[in-house]
Parts: structure tokens; C-alpha cells; sequence
């Protein structure tokens, strides 16, 4: 049976999704680019807030805030169904892309969101890929990225009182 999976309150995110067995798509650089541009698509479109990335050969992670409109789930069906059917459409796969679901991370506070976005930043780094993240181009940390700011004020939603009487 599929585990259910509730519907994530607004606000930011740290998530982390991973290619179908861990496949090393992204050493194909069209791929990775392709991935770029599914990403900055749904950007534009305002279906979120894009704070911080790094795409690996096998998992990507993203700090993100979903649109008031739009939630958490759809936002990650949105980037990982629209690379998928971009990724067939161009090259011909028709093979699984993604590994079912995804981690999420509710981003607390500053402090949060500042650790998580180090994580991110760093995470070429202890893949000895790079020796600064600057370096590492599929990263937010490289320069030229247009990323969203992020407010602590968007974070202040509590969580649903869900004790019982």
C-alpha cells in the first residue's frame, strides 16, 4: 500500500529528491541544463520562491517557498513531472526518471534556513567536486543564479492545532 503523504503547511522547504536508483543522470551536462531550465520555468510562472540550490549526479537538493496557491506536493510534481515529460519530449526516455517522493525539511527560522542553505552550497564540497561552491555550476552558489530572498515573516504560519479536545 502507498504511504500517504499529508499536505505540507505554507511556508519554506528544504527538500531533496533522488533519481530512479540512484542513476547518475546529471553527469550529462544537456541533462543537467534541461533541469535548469524546468526549475527557472516554474520560477517565472510564480508557482514558488526559489532560494538555493545544488543538482548532483544522482539527487537534487532545493530550498524553496511554494506559492499561497500552490502546495509543497504539487510544487515538487511540478519540477520533477515537468522535467520528466521535458527529458522524453527531447531525448526519447521513456525509462523511470525519479525515485517516488521526496524529504522535506520545514524551514524554522533564520538560523534554519541559513544551516540549510550551507548544506546545500556545500554539498559539492564534500563531494570533492570542487574546493569553494562558487566553483560547482549547478549550484545557486555559483555566480549569476537569480534567487529569490527570503523573509523569516513568511515562516510565522504555525503549524494546525491538531490535539485532540
Amino acid at each position: 500500500m502507498k504511504p500517504v503523504r499529508l499536505i505540507s503547511p505554507p511556508g519554506t522547504y528544504f527538500v531533496t529528491f533522488s533519481t530512479w536508483q540512484r542513476r547518475r543522470l546529471f553527469v550529462v551536462e544537456n541533462y543537467v541544463r534541461l533541469f535548469l531550465k524546468t526549475l527557472y520555468r516554474y520560477r517565472r510562472e510564480g508557482r514558488y520562491q526559489l532560494h538555493a540550490f545544488v543538482i548532483m549526479s544522482e539527487h537534487v537538493h532545493l530550498l524553496l517557498t511554494p506559492a499561497q496557491t500552490v502546495t509543497l506536493e504539487h510544487a515538487v510534481q511540478l519540477i520533477k513531472g515537468g522535467y520528466s515529460h521535458a527529458l522524453g519530449t527531447l531525448f526519447g526516455r521513456k525509462r523511470e526518471i525519479w525515485q517516488r517522493g521526496f524529504t522535506d525539511h520545514r524551514i524554522r527560522d533564520n538560523r534554519d534556513f541559513i544551516h540549510h542553505q550551507n548544506y546545500i552550497h556545500q554539498n559539492p564540497v564534500e563531494q570533492r567536486l570542487v574546493n569553494n561552491p562558487r566553483e560547482y555550476r549547478y549550484c545557486s552558489a555559483y555566480p549569476g543564479y537569480k534567487l529569490a530572498p527570503w523573509s523569516a515573516r513568511v515562516e510565522l504560519v504555525p503549524f494546525p492545532n491538531l490535539a485532540c479536545p
